[in-house]
């Protein structure tokens, strides 16, 4: 039987980028998954405080190349890989030179909130979709985490449905105590529409605040994640009255829980089929 295929998409990955719980998640999760025998995938923004050397990434040309439409601008996707040896894993890491390299990660020298923030995201969320198409690779689960991950969701559950790589994907969003008190402008759901898109297919995320992003992401999601403690109590709310599997992963150190709900997600596709 062929492995079950997970797909992991996170702004932040130890040891490259530690800034919240989601590092210590994004890092052990993927291994506990390839130990337990699934087919694994990892994508991540390449930040310009990620050492390049010293973490021994360097480009994949077969993947490098293409254009990511965002605000109607094209802007040139790089991706790179790095290997942490000890896991056998490896890491893609999606590059633009306007997008990532700075020397903060959201936010200046001065703690401003990088105007450009919403086009950083819809900027991953779109280039890693298109990465994985050019991999040939057809994930079982996509598994988002991070408010930048946020249009995932809506994106394979509308303009990439059909699509072949995604067609059969669940897609897994796990909530953390990640929030920002900014807001991506009123601009952002218009900006992350793709041709296909209606308008209406982005409401959720009108608003543009942490909690729209993560209500949107919930609105388009297969089930849930409660990763950490102390996640906000109106996305509490909003979790009680989905009708999607929520998982409660908070102390879940094995990984039990998650690896349950991906063979789950794995075997009701295999009964479709």
């Amino acid at each position: 039987m062929a492995k079950t295929k997970i797909l992991f998409i996170t702004h932040e990955m130890s040891p490259f980028l530690e800034l919240s719980k989601i590092s210590e998640i994004a890092r052990q999760l993927p291994q506990a998954m390839q130990e337990k025998g699934f087919e694994i995938r990892i994508l991540m923004p390449r930040f310009g405080t990620i050492n390049e050397r010293r973490n021994r990434l360097h480009e994949v040309i077969r993947l490098s190349g293409m254009n990511i439409v965002v605000n109607n601008n094209d802007n040139p996707l790089i991706i790179k890989v790095a290997s942490i040896p000890a896991a056998r894993m490896q890491v893609y890491f999606l590059d633009n030179d306007e997008y990532f390299n700075r020397k903060y990660i959201f936010n200046d020298k001065g703690g401003k909130f990088y105007a450009d923030n919403d086009e950083r995201a819809i900027f991953f969320c779109k280039g890693a979709l298109e990465t994985v198409k050019k991999l040939g690779w057809s994930p079982d689960v996509v598994h988002c985490h991070g408010w930048m991950s946020s249009l995932i969701p809506a994106y394979l559950k509308t303009s990439y449905k059909d699509d072949p790589t995604y067609k059969d994907s669940k897609v897994i969003y796990s909530l953390y105590n990640d929030s920002f008190k900014e807001n991506l402008g009123s601009d952002f759901a218009k900006k992350a529409l793709t041709s296909s898109m209606k308008e209406t297919d982005v409401s959720l995320y009108q608003d543009a605040t942490h909690l729209s992003l993560y209500q949107g992401a919930i609105n388009y999601s297969d089930a849930l994640i409660l990763a950490e403690q102390n996640i906000h109590e109106d996305l509490l709310k909003i979790v009680k009255n989905v009708e999607i599997p929520v998982i409660d992963a908070q102390n879940d150190t094995d990984f039990e829980n998650y690896c349950n709900l991906y063979e789950q997600f794995a075997s009701e596709e295999l009964e479709t089929v």
